[in-house]
């Protein structure tokens, strides 16, 4: 092998390091299930029990009997992908307008001093102040419902994209001005990659309030979603549909939130971490 080509090599990723990455992904992901798992076993130890009354608190096997129902009739796979579809876009829909508007603000000052404090005063309103309002607007269409959604995924992603851009190092941009660097240049090569950890943190946000809005865009006269299923639990006096429909929001929540973790892995790998 030559010089050149070993001076290459480093570059690429060997087979080993794959494998290592691999591994400690499955490692934490099992040690990630010890605590609910402790919990599910004593959740049915207790309810087996008569610790906690059925009608109230049925045991894990009860509701998991529950989802089996509701996944042979086809209903679960109804209510997850109406959810799931209506998170997505309204997540999606959030997330352009927060950074199209946010890097407008972040990157002018007196932008800031003209929205920022209507802005801060709209995130400050219940996700449930808005039900009424867009049910007037938009009736009780898919409209209104990603709306909702498309609302409480701005707020935390808009102020990210502000604090990551104007949180920029001011000496990192006077160098690029030494070497002349263009203003293009310079948010393309050292202010977007700056402030790119403190986005990556408010899209995570912004998916996390997109699954407890859904909730309040599904009271709006959804006939099919978990929201859904959840307050036909409560009308029918059934806690283990209920049960069900929070398990799965959880369930769902935390695969999007993974999904997005190692979207935020991959994109800063060249930040020097720490690891323990």
């Amino acid at each position: 092998m030559t010089q050149t080509e070993v001076s290459h090599s480093p570059n690429k990723k060997s087979p080993g390091k794959k494998t290592t990455s691999s591994v400690n992904y499955i490692r934490s992901f099992a040690i990630g299930l010890i605590i609910p798992a402790l919990l599910l076993i004593i959740w049915e130890v207790a309810s087996r029990a008569g610790i906690f009354p059925q009608y109230l608190l049925p045991a894990p096997s009860a509701v998991i009997s529950t989802l089996v129902a509701l996944a042979s009739s086809g209903e679960l796979w109804t209510h997850v992908s109406s959810t799931l579809s209506r998170v997505l876009i309204g997540f999606f829909l959030g997330t352009i307008v927060a950074v199209v508007l946010g890097s407008f603000i972040g990157f002018f000052k007196p932008l800031e001093r003209l929205f920022d404090p209507l802005l801060q005063a709209l995130r400050s309103i219940p996700s449930l102040a808005w039900v009424p309002l867009f049910i007037l607007w938009m009736g009780i269409a898919e409209t209104s419902k990603v709306t909702l959604i498309a609302v409480g995924v701005f707020f935390p992603v808009y102020l990210n994209i502000v604090s990551g851009i104007q949180g920029v190092d001011r000496k990192l941009i006077e160098v690029g001005k030494v070497y002349n660097m263009s203003t293009a240049s310079i948010i393309t090569r050292i202010v977007l990659p700056a402030s790119l950890p403190s986005f990556l943190v408010g899209l995570r946000s912004g998916l996390g309030l997109g699954w407890m809005f859904v909730v309040a865009a599904e009271l709006m006269g959804a006939s099919e979603g978990l929201g859904f299923l959840l307050t036909l639990g409560q009308n029918t006096s059934r806690p283990d549909t209920i049960l069900a429909s929070i398990i799965l929001f959880a369930i769902l929540g935390k695969a999007t939130d993974a999904i997005l973790k190692q979207l935020e892995n991959r994109s800063l790998r060249w930040q020097d971490r720490y690891e323990t």
